[in-house]
């Protein structure tokens, strides 16, 4: 059954400094309207690094949302909506990490929560890391540590990394590389 579906308000809730959260009265069928929730997001981008011993470094960082820390791979806000995803990457990679690279892959595009959120996540691959200087943000307290893509995929099987984008990126790079490395 197909159903036809328009917008026929969109009205702010909340302004804030990631995210602006709206609520959007929906027309169903020509007979009906309901009200969805949306939350607009200027997008992000992610890196997986990885090292030339094939070693994949992560960021070790606390998570006010979850109250506790997690272990991902590097990321952050666009500056601006029209900001390319390379560019964020790679300004992410070496502010978390203290390394730079001079030739960023993509490997995935991810739509982090597609029922009320049009946040858009673009992931790229770092090699041949440059030592370079972290630039951490005033809020930012980061603890960098290696670990092989296997030791990553225990920890993501056992729940220790529940991080979607950090999930799908690794998973992603494996399915992708991690059988010819």
């Amino acid at each position: 059954m197909s159903e036809e579906i328009r917008r026929v308000k969109r009205e702010l809730k909340f302004k804030g400094v990631i995210l602006d959260f709206y609520q959007d009265t929906m027309e169903i069928n020509g007979d009906h309207t309901v009200v969805w929730d949306f939350i607009s997001h200027k997008g992000a981008a992610a890196v997986v690094p990885v090292c030339d011993d094939g070693k994949i470094l992560m960021v070790r960082q606390y998570r006010n949302a979850l109250e506790r820390y997690t272990l991902e791979i590097p990321a952050g806000a666009l500056d601006e909506a029209e900001e390319p995803g390379i560019v964020c990457a790679a300004r992410e990679l070496e502010e978390e990490t203290g390394y730079r690279c001079d030739n960023l892959e993509w490997l995935i595009n991810l739509r982090t929560t597609v029922a009320f959120c049009n946040e858009k996540i673009q992931v790229f691959v770092a090699r041949n890391l440059i030592p370079s200087k972290q630039h951490l943000d005033e809020d930012e307290f980061i603890d960098l540590k290696a670990y092989s893509l296997e030791e990553l995929k225990e920890k993501i099987f056992s729940g220790e990394i529940e991080d979607a984008k950090t999930v799908s990126s690794l998973l992603a790079y494996d399915a992708k590389y991690g059988r010819n490395e």
